[in-house]
């Protein structure tokens, strides 16, 4: 009998882990199996791109979603029909707030719903972390050299909106913005699964650093040589927490 697949990751059954980290850069997915023992690639169809092996004896996936809500509702939405439990985003950030800088990284919380997919529960509705997820991240960052925030971010899609929302937004303490965690929180809550999220911090919009215009070969935004390396450690702060969160499934 031949396997099923799903219409846009384009993977079946046994093709994907419980646990599966997610970056909307389908070119991170295989920087992240890099971290992986070993890895295979599973699915490669539309901006998906999925890698599955194993990670210190445990199963382990990485899944891109794409950039926003819509897309990673997707990529959520097919990933667990197909088994998975627990999910860890592995972004990129913008700083709200003065004392959160560039190459730092972020712990979400929970994030403010400034955007539109997640319309289809209701607008009261939390988008938060789970908390076994978000404890696992930060017991696996204790030992980290970066510098770690923990609290809630904006979530929006309108990357070009306007500066004006997001001096709103960091008035009312908001660390900084991004553009899926609060679908992949709701999605992962009405399903009874599990998400976190850990970031690293690529830009400061607020204070004259946005991610924008760049010329060719400059090292700006994502490209800057610290938030490459905030990138590389919160990968391996997120196998980490898978390690801790199989070991307390184990336990129970």
């Amino acid at each position: 009998m031949k396997k099923r697949l799903q219409p846009h990751i384009m993977c079946g059954i046994g093709d994907v882990a419980k646990y599966v980290l997610l970056s909307g850069d389908p070119n991170r997915i295989e920087r992240i199996a890099g971290f992986f023992d070993k890895s295979l690639k599973v699915g490669d169809y539309r901006g998906f791109v999925t890698y599955s092996g194993r990670y210190r004896n445990i199963g382990v996936s990485a899944s891109s979603t794409g950039i926003g809500c819509a897309s990673a509702a997707i990529a959520l939405e097919e990933l667990a029909r197909l088994g998975a439990e627990t999910f860890i985003r592995v972004g990129t950030t913008g700083s709200l707030q003065r004392d959160i800088n560039v190459g730092d990284l972020v712990i979400a919380t929970g994030a403010a719903r400034d955007e539109g997919p997640t319309s289809y529960v209701p607008a009261g509705y939390p988008s938060i972390a789970d908390f076994k997820v978000t404890s696992a991240l930060t017991e696996a960052a204790r030992d980290s050299k970066k510098k770690i925030h923990l609290g809630l971010v904006l979530t929006t899609d309108a990357f070009y909106g306007e500066e004006e929302n997001l001096r709103r937004w960091s008035k009312l303490n908001i660390l900084s913005v991004e553009m899926e965690c609060s679908t992949i929180f709701a999605l992962a809550g009405l399903k009874k699964l599990r998400a976190g999220a850990i970031l690293a911090v690529d830009s400061k919009p607020l204070m004259g650093l946005q991610k924008g215009e760049f010329e060719p070969g400059q090292k700006t935004g994502e490209l800057n040589d610290s938030v490459q390396r905030a990138i590389d450690e919160e990968i391996r702060i997120s196998l980490e927490a898978v390690k801790i969160l199989e070991d307390r499934h184990k336990k129970e």
